[in-house]
């Protein structure tokens, strides 16, 4: 498939911009083809690796249902969200990124993901701690790696001045 081109070309932040974005950030917004054709949109943690994004979720919901019928999936990442009122405008950066979901099937890899969550969002527990909480919530807990086949950036135009 070929994605759609950025309109405003000259926003565009480079892949390198995007991949610091997704490191840095802890939430974004998985967007899937819903029941009845509706999208269905969620908020989420997340860790990026290796070109692809890591979620937990739950063994059963609306979003493992989606993700079965279809998928393609989009997740977006808000960067910067300033309020200039002054201007009647923000001064934003984000990343959207589009790729294809799987739920990842191997012990190991539910686990190295599940790893991965953990030092993310609590980087100063021990070691012996996050293998516990592995242990404890790893057999009902399913990982959905989305492997991401287009990404993009975007940065508000006063921004992308700063940058030139």
């Amino acid at each position: 498939m070929e994605f759609r081109k950025m309109r405003r070309s000259r926003q565009e932040l480079p892949k390198e911009e995007c991949e610091a974005i997704l490191q840095k950030n802890t939430a974004g917004i998985l967007a899937v083809l819903g029941d009845g054709g509706y999208p269905y949109a969620v908020p989420l943690s997340y860790v990026y690796q290796d070109g692809s994004l890591y979620f937990h979720c739950a063994k059963a919901g609306h979003k493992l249902d989606a993700l079965q019928s279809c998928a393609k999936a989009s997740f977006c990442v808000l960067d910067q969200d300033e309020i200039v009122p002054e201007k009647y405008t923000t001064y934003f950066r984000s990343v959207i990124v589009f790729g294809q979901a799987a739920l990842v099937e191997n012990p190991e890899g539910v686990r190295a993901a599940l790893h991965a969550l953990g030092i993310k969002y609590a980087p100063n527990e021990s070691a012996e701690r996050l293998e516990n909480e592995i242990e404890k919530s790893g057999a009902r807990t399913c990982i959905i790696k989305l492997t991401i086949e287009h990404m993009t950036g975007k940065e508000a135009m006063e921004l992308a001045k700063q940058h030139s």
